[in-house]
């Protein structure tokens, strides 16, 4: 499972959603220590004995956060970048501007399929860029439409973090990264990490199905309350 940021039961209830229960999982890797993405993880991974990988900049984020820096929890540190595997599935760390500890995104991939997270980074890098290229499906942040945060009613220094370059992706950002990778192996595309008041699933599903040439319908959505469901890559 990639990040926690629900209660034990949250999470669970969300898992059964799609048909699975913690016994079926490996293990819990974090992306960065925002309470969002890292704040039940703990909680979650003690409960049912699973281990835990994340970055040493996250690890000393939630320690110093207050947190029990993994107090009866596997803590595994991903360090220096390479590749680990979990069962049968290799996970690539990508760094990502944000603005964390240490962040990371993944690539997943079982030798033969890959698929792209990128759900918080506040802008592209040639890094980013080459890692998710050839990747058969991809789930990306479209955080907010530029326009809609401008003129909305979030104060000045808030728009000045999710707009800049540790912050969040806007639709057309996250376009541009898309135009820049390879697709020729892309069977699926959801837009990720929306913001409830700053945009909108049309306007996301629009940004994206511009650059892959389809009907907006055939990029997926993951909303807040619940997520997206399977999806198969042939």
């Amino acid at each position: 499972m990639l990040d926690c940021g629900f209660s034990v039961r949250d999470a669970t209830q969300r898992l059964a959603r799609l048909g699975l229960s913690p016994s079926d999982l490996s293990a819990l890797v974090v992306t960065h220590e925002h309470s969002d993405h890292a704040g039940g993880a703990y909680a979650f991974a003690r409960r049912f004995s699973l281990p835990v990988w994340m970055t040493y900049g996250t690890w000393a984020a939630i320690r110093d956060q207050g947190a029990d820096a993994g107090y009866g929890a596997a803590v595994n540190l991903i360090e220096n970048q390479p590749a680990f595997g979990v069962g049968d599935l290799s996970m690539q760390p990508i760094s990502v501007p944000h603005d964390a500890r240490e962040p990371v995104q993944f690539v997943f991939s079982d030798g033969d399929k890959r698929l792209g997270v990128l759900t918080d980074i506040g802008c592209s890098t040639l890094h980013v860029e080459s890692a998710l290229s050839g990747c058969d499906a991809l789930v990306m942040e479209t955080n907010h439409e530029l326009e809609m945060l401008i003129n909305g009613d979030y104060p000045p220094p808030l728009k000045a973090r999710i707009a800049g370059r540790y912050g969040h992706l806007d639709n057309g950002t996250s376009a541009a990264i898309l135009a820049a990778l390879d697709r020729s192996r892309l069977q699926h595309v959801v837009a990720a990490h929306l913001s409830q008041k700053n945009n909108t699933p049309e306007l996301a599903r629009a940004a994206l199905a511009r650059v892959l040439g389809c009907a907006d319908e055939w990029v997926g959505v993951a909303t807040q309350g619940e997520g997206f469901g399977w999806r198969v890559i042939a």
